[in-house]
């Protein structure tokens, strides 16, 4: 059933500090007589007011050491209160307060599945994803890669979304994704719109591009990319054969882990890619619950922005990075399956990283995961809202909440759009080939094979036709791009929807570029540099996921 008004409005500002005792041209007249209950000051000029005030405060004061009343009509707590607080949100005493919101959460009820299964690559693959590494195979496994299947479904006949977390990097090119999507959609008879695959962006798992013969270990590469294809059918059907009715609620928690990425180099004009501690991370930790129509925690979702870039080039292991931990410890302590969805990370990264001891994405994961289990422990039971019920008195008159029964939204709805972003002027992929063919470096050749395979993806045009996807699941819209925006736009985003929770997804359906805010243009910093698109295109894309927004939660 809709509820209606969405999710409750965030809350209200605190009540400023009680200021000191003054007259103030804004302490009419009117309101003292209300005060004090006399109507002896009726005019509203200042110095009436003025005089009717310095009375009342006299009398106040009068009455707080004789512990009187004033005028047989008011206590003198709440006179007192009244020259004390001044001018902010003022009103005749007589009446009562508003009713304090109901404390719930986002939420949507319909019909959820739940599989997972296990994607590690052999020992042997070519696992070369950092320009400085000297290694070009894994020789180990840190912890092992998972993929997880969630089917959501409103129970109306309309058909069920899937999403897809999977423990993987990126694709090269992003026509690999683009055939693996089509030959999977095809098979299990869903729309483009209704399907995510969502990389994690670990840094320290085999790359998913085609096999490559002229690589060490690159052989192994499409055996292990039709294996992932094959485990991510039959983990859909599995996770739709294991549906279960149930809610999904979304709760704010923060988390400390990431920080934000960008320092100024203290030798040369340019912004390094590492730890910057005069600049403020965005901390926010959007994390979702499942639970069965019987109450049982079923799954949890960690909706947060963070690079996984623990483990760098000192690293010759297979793993997940932060994540596994994460998903350990979540796992552990709830016995519910736990997804992670990476945010806006563009920006952010952990204050350590770049080794190759894997017991530091380890505490990294620890980390967000007690933050996560936190944010679960202050949730309000599913299907229900903490509610305002009335006073009881005793010592003191006690405001009394309680958990009651509420309607929750089974609205759910997918949308699949483009917006159009400029590229910038670039050499040709041949060109770029020919660049790679005749350089030594090895770090600098590693850079211009990613950008020639970019240059491919995108063609010779002037513009790229990104797609934008979006889910409404009841009061929450999950919102994602194959691009790593900054942080800003997960905070803009909800800073414009403040009524609702939005899940913001990078690298959503392939992966391609960054997009940087337009004022680092001209500044040298790796995101810029990098990426194929040109100056304001994470403003283009801000404007379209407005839109796409605010077309869903109007339906």
């Amino acid at each position: 059933m809709q509820r209606s008004g969405g999710c409750p409005p965030p809350p209200r500002p605190k009540e400023a500090t009680l200021p000191l005792l003054r007259l103030d041209d804004r302490m009419t007249s009117t309101r003292v007589a209300s005060c004090l209950g006399t109507d002896t000051a009726t005019k509203t000029d200042s110095r009436s007011a003025k005089a009717a005030t310095a009375n009342g405060v006299r009398e106040c004061a009068s009455a707080l050491h004789s512990g009187t009343s004033l005028g047989g009509k008011r206590s003198i707590g709440l006179v007192c209160w009244t020259f004390f607080a001044g001018p902010h949100n003022m009103s005749v005493m007589s009446n009562a307060h508003p009713s304090p919101a109901a404390r719930q959460h986002c939420s949507f009820h319909g019909r959820f599945g739940i599989a997972r299964a296990d994607i590690t690559p052999p020992v042997g693959i070519y696992n070369r994803n950092w320009g400085a590494a000297k290694h070009d195979v894994a020789d180990s496994i840190h912890r092992p890669l998972m993929l997880t299947a969630l089917t959501i479904d409103a129970n109306d006949g309309s058909g069920p979304m899937v999403l897809v977390d999977a423990d993987l990097g990126w694709w090269r090119p992003i026509e690999v994704f683009t055939r693996f999507q089509q030959r999977l959609l095809k098979e299990l008879s869903l729309d483009s719109s209704r399907f995510l695959f969502a990389l994690t962006h670990t840094h320290a798992a085999a790359p998913l591009m085609d096999s490559d013969p002229s690589l060490q270990g690159g052989e192994l590469l499409g055996p292990w990319l039709e294996t992932i294809y094959q485990r991510t059918v039959s983990t859909i059907r599995q996770a739709l054969r294991d549906a279960f009715d149930g809610t999904l609620d979304w709760h704010t928690g923060r988390c400390g882990l990431a920080s934000v990425r960008d320092l100024p180099d203290p030798e040369r004009d340019r912004i390094l890619c590492g730890f910057n501690p005069d600049a403020a991370a965005d901390d926010t930790l959007l994390f979702g619950r499942i639970t069965d129509d019987a109450g049982k925690l079923q799954a949890t979702l960690v909706n947060y922005a963070c690079h996984p870039t623990t483990m760098a080039w000192e690293n010759t292991s297979i793993s997940p990075d932060y994540i596994g931990a994460m998903r350990e410890t979540m796992e552990d302590a709830t016995g519910a399956t736990a997804f992670f969805l990476q945010g806006a990370s563009g920006d952010l990264a952990s204050r350590h990283q770049y080794v190759g001891d894997g017991s530091v994405p380890d505490a990294h994961g620890r980390q967000l995961g007690y933050a996560a289990l936190a944010t679960l422990n202050d949730m309000v039971p599913a299907g229900t809202a903490l509610r305002y019920t009335g006073v009881m008195e005793s010592g003191a008159p006690l405001a009394v909440w309680r958990h009651q029964p509420r309607d929750v939204s089974s609205n759910l709805r997918a949308v699949e759009t483009r917006v159009e972003l400029p590229i910038k002027d670039w050499p040709s992929a041949d060109e770029l080939e020919r660049q790679r063919n005749a350089c030594i470096d090895r770090a600098l050749a590693e850079r211009l094979r990613r950008k020639r395979d970019i240059r491919r993806s995108l063609g010779d045009g002037g513009t790229f036709s990104l797609p934008v996807h979006a889910w409404r699941m009841g009061d929450a819209v999950l919102i994602g791009s194959c691009c790593e925006p900054y942080s800003i736009l997960q905070q803009e985003l909800r800073r414009r929807f403040p009524n609702n929770a939005i899940i913001c997804m990078n690298l959503v359906n392939g992966s391609i570029g960054y997009l940087p805010p337009a004022e680092l243009y001209d500044v040298d910093v790796y995101p810029v540099w990098q990426t194929p698109f040109d100056c304001g295109s994470l403003e283009r894309l801000l404007a379209a996921m407005t839109d796409v927004i605010e077309q869903l939660l109007g339906q």
